[in-house]
């Protein structure tokens, strides 16, 4: 029995886009060739490159406006230097609503003056800090627009002076926003694009060659978008499955379809979440991700029942993260609304036995 995948990450992908991945492993394009074998100078792999990064532009509306969209290693976790490295003269901002916010000022740190221009800290992240002003002389702006831990997510963006750089990893692709209110843009793929192993930089061209530092090549944004990503050896499984999701969505209808799955799935988790006297919602209202939905029990004494009923029903990793415990949906783009369905009626089920 397929399991419904509620996973953090790396996370659920379409079962047609598994399928073709897997036939490409053996064989791709009868080639003859394993796509894990051919050159990644290949036409076969050039083409897949060029395919991935038109999509990743064209499904976020980015289109003939100046930006260049890269598929880079490392994670999100590199791009928390190489952000600084490459934007960071004097100062910048950052909003802390999370542990990988916070990661990324830690690294950005090392480099020079960062300034928490707010932070959710002080209630273990479980809100968006609001009614900030971020000053016209930094050098840009920071935030991270859906935090997978606590579960919270951010409806809107500041008005800013300076470039606006976010960290979408857990949120890409998944809703209908302006896109082009930021500059910068990194995912890590392994939420709602592709395997782990590649992570997406869109960004704005005219942002860069402003600091003076010198930059190590393999850290320089410049050299890779005129490598066309291919500066140093591709991911190439990554990228490929990357690029059949990204189809995928497109065949869906794009952003605008999906988000409309989405926020049915989110509906519909929260709905139980406050209905239900079994269960508490960890992050603000206001602040909900629709992503991943954070919760508890309000009865501890029900975890091995409710816990067996997950098991019973192939309910797969619900448990929250360790540093707020509780159970966590995430409900990626590829989760079908019917996991979500049938995790909601185990919730249900828990309340008519207690």
């Amino acid at each position: 029995m397929k399991k419904h995948n509620f996973s953090a990450g790396p996370s659920i992908l379409p079962q047609s886009v598994l399928l073709k991945a897997s036939e490409a492993i053996v064989d791709y394009n009868n080639t003859g060739l394993s796509l894990i074998e051919i050159s990644h100078r290949s036409k076969e792999f050039v083409d897949i490159m060029e395919n991935a990064r038109a999509l990743a532009l064209e499904l976020l509306g980015l289109e003939g406006k100046g930006y260049k969209a890269l598929f880079l290693q490392g994670g999100a976790s590199t791009q928390f230097l190489m952000v600084a490295m490459n934007l960071l003269e004097k100062r910048a901002g950052y909003l802390n609503t999370g542990a990988w916010s916070a990661k990324a000022i830690k690294e950005a740190k090392k480099l020079d003056d960062i300034y928490e221009v707010a932070s959710s800290a002080d209630a273990n992240y479980n809100y968006i800090p609001k009614g900030y002003d971020v000053p016209s002389d930094y050098d840009y702006f920071h935030c991270t627009s859906n935090n997978t831990i606590f579960g919270t997510q951010m409806k809107s963006f500041p008005k800013t002076s300076v470039p606006m750089v976010c960290d979408m990893s857990s949120d890409i692709f998944s809703r209908v926003i302006d896109y082009s209110q930021f500059d910068l843009i990194y995912a890590g793929a392994q939420k709602n694009m592709g395997p782990a192993g590649t992570t997406l930089v869109v960004i704005k061209e005219d942002i860069l060659g402003k600091v003076s530092r010198d930059i190590p090549s393999i850290m320089d944004y410049k050299l890779h978008i005129k490598a066309g990503s291919m500066f140093n050896t591709p991911p190439v499984f990554p990228v490929y499955t990357t690029m059949l999701t990204l189809e995928w969505l497109k065949g869906l209808g794009g952003v605008a379809a999906i988000a409309e799955e989405n926020e049915k799935k989110s509906r519909l988790m929260y709905s139980e979440i406050d209905l239900n006297p079994l269960f508490k919602g960890f992050a603000a209202k206001d602040d909900r991700s629709m992503m991943n939905a954070t919760f508890n029990l309000t009865n501890d004494n029900l975890k091995e029942t409710f816990e067996t009923m997950l098991k019973e029903a192939g309910i797969s990793a619900v448990n929250g993260h360790r540093s707020v415990g509780g159970y966590r949906a995430s409900m990626y783009n590829a989760l079908p609304l019917d996991s979500v369905k049938a995790l909601v009626e185990v919730m249900s089920e828990l309340e008519a036995k207690a």
